[in-house]
């Protein structure tokens, strides 16, 4: 049952190799511990550097060199592992980098009548270069390029995509808005001798700091390319949050994904499936982020993160 369970789930995440969907949907998967715990809605924010891969026009507002790394417990024996990193270059402009990296783990090769004849393996990674510019003194840019890579068994494909961002930024009011244009490309190679699209996504974003209070609030609208029924439904995968400041060293984050809470309804239940909570640790010049993420019924998943400055 553990091997069938898991097959099943390799085949959904792979199923773009022998259907018309989309490829290379890991790049939908949340990276970061803190925007997990906030429902993925990071388009606005502007003070981490892991929102390289939300919105590259984010990493304009970072100070020195600041580097993040992270860890994600997906179901299973399926982990993933993300890097990202920030640099100002004098003359020049902000920089930064980022490495998304999924492993599904080995599984046993077998002929039709159930002869193990091997293990295989099948993996994702994807590194990209990112740029921020000011336009002027409120509104920010961002470029992306990456490179993607896929493999199972025998089967591989690479990708090249780019991302595009904008920050409109009212710092002395609190607000942030930001709208981002993400994987934009094509493949390079193919899996077999079908093209496939990549995971396009524009989002639109904004975030508020309650001035005087220890809250700060996030909502973000992903999928807004999508093909839908009426405009109404462009909104309704609204991603929600919330960060309190409890103290200097102690933050606490909730989110909500209105969209993965119906995509994982049972019946007339999906259990506490969309919800998102989240615990930030900040001591000696170190972050550390957790973020728990519920699927209902199916499980949850559980990422970890620490960021520091170089």
């Amino acid at each position: 049952m553990y091997r069938l369970t898991r097959a099943i789930i390799l085949a959904l995440l792979f199923s773009s190799i022998v259907t018309a969907q989309n490829t290379y949907e890991f790049l939908r998967l949340d990276p970061s511990p803190r925007a997990a715990s906030l429902a993925g809605g990071y388009v606005s924010n502007n003070d981490d550097p892991n929102v390289i891969f939300y919105n590259p026009a984010g990493i304009s507002s970072l100070e020195g060199k600041p580097v993040s790394f992270s860890f994600f417990k997906h179901l299973l024996d399926i982990n993933s592992a993300s890097l990202a990193y920030s640099q100002k270059i004098e003359g020049i402009g902000r920089f930064g980098a980022g490495i998304q990296y999924i492993n599904y783990g080995s599984f046993k090769e077998t002929t039709p009548t159930g002869v193990e004849i091997g293990d295989f393996n099948a993996s994702e990674i994807a590194f990209l270069v990112g740029y921020a510019g000011a336009i002027s003194e409120n509104l920010v840019y961002g470029a992306n390029i990456k490179f993607i890579y896929s493999g199972i068994q025998d089967f591989s494909s690479t990708g090249l995509a780019v991302d595009f961002g904008l920050q409109y930024l009212l710092g002395e009011k609190g607000w942030r808005f930001g709208l981002s244009v993400k994987n934009a490309g094509s493949q390079l190679s193919k899996y077999t001798n079908v093209s496939e699209d990549l995971p396009l996504d524009v989002s639109l974003g904004v975030s508020k700091i309650l001035q005087h209070t220890p809250f700060e609030f996030y909502f973000a609208f992903d999928k807004m390319n999508e093909d839908v029924d009426s405009f109404g439904d462009r909104f309704s995968n609204i991603k929600a949050g919330a960060e309190v400041k409890l103290s200097k060293v102690i933050n606490l984050r909730f989110g909500y994904d209105n969209e993965r809470r119906k995509e994982l309804k049972v019946g007339t239940t999906a259990g506490l499936a969309g919800f998102n909570l989240g615990l930030g640790i900040n001591t000696k010049g170190y972050k550390i982020d957790y973020a728990f993420s519920s699927l209902g019924s199916i499980g949850a998943f559980h990422r970890v993160g620490i960021s520091t400055h170089l």
